[in-house]
């Protein structure tokens, strides 16, 4: 008998054990979930859910302050979440906060993330619709990711098939063979550096010769500078631009008087015309040139005749003598 109360007892203790572990462990619960403490309600419009679900935490800058209540369809193309937030959080939260929906870890759950907006802005009042922005979503990523993998898939083949060309390339490995081509590389450096070094000596002097063109120094100064020198370089063009016109007008006669005589040729009667076109003429000129070649030729013979003659040698002696 007194065994049987004595387990009846333990029984009893047992079980009273039970049930208190039972309520206390539903009572973490249930606050975990905030169905014992004080909440208000925010809500918060998405155009996807991306898997969110009543019961899902509700994050406020990375601390936990409450649960999701209840996910909606308000359209095809809008979803409301309702959430259930701390009563200490309606002195934090304020208006311009941002919800987003993330994930917990890379494949844990989904949660709700509240962020602080930027700025003193007025607290949240229950009831109240955050505003949302959209957040990477872990299938996007992985989607775009394995679009990733394949493209570098393909550079790695590229690669691979490059660096088998390279490898085969007789022509590649006799320049890297080449035991000249450092010295010709050096040297082409060096003559590299040299014309630098020119260039930059070239590019000193065109500066020098600007800024003495600029202080008005040499020709170019003078006519960018001097006002003096510019009056007279457009008299003198002026001069130059008369003097042209008057060469056009000295070639436009001697055109009338080329043309006048090549006409008087061709179709005048006078003496250029005769000398030219009448053959009967130009026999009559030679004829007469031939005549006077003769008379002077007998003439020299008259005049040596003469220097002989008794009467006159006395005089061509006297006049040699004077002019030895």
């Amino acid at each position: 008998m007194r065994n049987t109360t004595t387990n009846n007892i333990k029984l009893g203790l047992f079980t009273l054990a039970g049930l208190a572990f039972l309520v206390l462990l539903l009572y973490v619960i249930g606050r975990n979930q905030s169905l014992f403490g004080h909440t208000f309600e925010l809500r918060a419009q998405f155009d996807h859910a991306r898997g969110l679900k009543p019961g899902h935490n509700v994050r406020y800058a990375g601390i936990q302050v409450g649960t999701v209540k209840r996910v909606s369809i308000l359209n095809d193309t809008l979803m409301e979440v309702l959430m259930l937030v701390d009563d200490d959080m309606r002195n934090i939260i304020r208006t311009n906060a941002v919800a987003d929906i993330g994930s917990d870890g890379l494949m844990g759950s989904h949660i709700l993330n509240i962020s602080p907006g930027e700025g003193n802005a007025p607290f949240v009042q229950p009831g109240a619709i955050l505003p949302t922005r959209r957040s990477p979503d872990t299938d996007e990523m992985l989607r775009t990711l394995d679009i990733t993998n394949q493209n570098v898939a393909l550079i790695s083949e590229e690669l691979k098939q490059t660096v088998e060309r390279i490898n085969q390339s007789a022509a590649l490995w006799r320049i890297l063979n080449d035991e000249q081509l450092p010295t010709q590389l050096s040297q082409a450096v060096i003559n590299l550096q040299r014309t630098t070094a020119e260039a930059q000596t070239t590019i000193s002097d065109i500066h020098q010769v600007v800024a003495g063109v600029k202080a008005g120094k040499g020709s170019l100064g003078a006519v960018l500078t001097d006002t003096a020198f510019a009056v007279n370089l457009n008299e003198a063009l002026l001069r130059i631009k008369g003097v042209g016109s008057q060469a056009d007008t000295l070639a436009a006669s001697l055109n009338q008087l080329t043309r006048y005589i090549s006409t008087e040729v061709n179709n005048g009667q006078g003496m250029v015309h005769a000398v030219l076109k009448d053959s009967s003429m130009v026999n009559q000129l030679q004829q007469s040139l031939h005549n006077l070649q003769q008379g002077t030729e007998r003439f020299n013979q008259n005049m040596e005749a003469l220097k002989r003659n008794f009467f006159f040698r006395r005089y061509f002696r006297e006049k040699d003598r004077k002019q030895r």
